[in-house]
């Protein structure tokens, strides 16, 4: 245990619950926070951008702070949900001179695994934890406290906040050390990045060819080649529903290119996550690059580089 670490743990004992707080309170963080509130810890939260979040969560119990200093001072236990690592990085580094002695990070972003370990070696060396704990899920799941996470922490670490992780997550599976998590996230995210290229690039392929969209939707929807993620993508695709899946073409192309540092670090070959990653870049270069440009919108982009005209 690290220097601080005794106290803090007889603290602890004394308490019934951690303290927690949040940075990050927009689309996934605002459920999660209330779920960790309605299982009865402490919780502080800070502003960002909208306000709506925190006013929401202080009504119903939350404590607002204004700075990050102050949701250090104030926590045992504090999650991050941030666009990606440079973001949790600085968060970080503006915490950790106010951290209790033995308090736990739990970042809840996907971040780049090699960013994560070098983040926890250097918490660990002051006295504080690390718990990489990547999201599963949609909003909707975070409001009904029915995400999933795939964590990367001690097995210490795991067990004190495990509890804390049941009042967000249904599925929790702790994969090993720091940087597990974040790991098996991009991994999953490959995929289904993977996914919606493969979507956007056959629609093309098949207006260009003469098949719309709503006869190759026809044949794949309910066969072997259905899947939840193709059901969102083609709610754009086919119904035009903008808010099908609300996951930025920018997060795509990040984790993508986190996915490619991945790999490099690990001297694997990766040809069809540099295509995959090229999708997502054609997109966000050419317009898509916007709070409101959705994975599902990558069929658009392809089908104008394709020089497809749709009725």
């Amino acid at each position: 245990m690290q220097a601080g670490s005794h106290s803090a743990a007889k603290g602890r004992n004394a308490m019934t619950k951690e303290r927690v707080g949040f940075v990050g309170v927009g689309l996934m963080g605002h459920g999660m926070a209330k779920n960790i509130l309605q299982a009865g810890h402490e919780v502080s939260v800070i502003a960002h951008r909208n306000r709506a979040p925190v006013e929401d969560l202080v009504s119903l119990g939350a404590s607002e702070v204004g700075t990050l200093a102050d949701i250090a001072r104030s926590s045992t236990v504090i999650h991050i949900c941030a666009p990606g690592s440079p973001q949790v990085e600085a968060i970080v580094a503006e915490m950790m001179p106010h951290m209790q002695a033995g308090s736990v990070i739990v970042d809840c972003s996907t971040s780049d695994p090699g960013s994560t370990e070098k983040l926890a070696q250097s918490l660990e060396d002051a006295g504080f934890h690390m718990t990489d704990a990547p999201l599963g899920g949609t909003p909707v799941q975070a409001e009904s406290g029915q995400l999933a996470t795939m964590v990367g922490a001690s097995a210490e670490v795991f067990a004190r906040i495990r509890p804390i992780l049941q009042a967000w997550a249904k599925d929790i599976v702790h994969l090993g050390p720091s940087g597990a998590g974040h790991k098996m996230k991009l991994l999953n995210n490959f995929l289904a990045m993977g996914y919606g290229a493969l979507y956007a690039e056959a629609l093309a392929v098949a207006e260009k060819s003469g098949i719309t969209t709503e006869q190759f939707d026809s044949v794949i929807r309910g066969s072997r080649m259905d899947c939840g993620f193709y059901q969102t993508f083609m709610g754009y695709a086919v119904e035009g529903n903008k808010n099908a899946h609300k996951f930025t073409l920018t997060n795509a192309y990040k984790d993508m290119r986190y996915l490619a540092s991945m790999a490099d670090t690990a001297g694997a070959a990766n040809p069809m996550g540099a295509a995959i990653k090229n999708s997502y870049a054609l997109a966000v270069n050419t317009g898509g690059d916007g709070p409101e440009d959705y994975v599902p919108h990558l069929v658009d982009f392809v089908a104008r580089a394709n020089g497809v005209k749709k009725g």
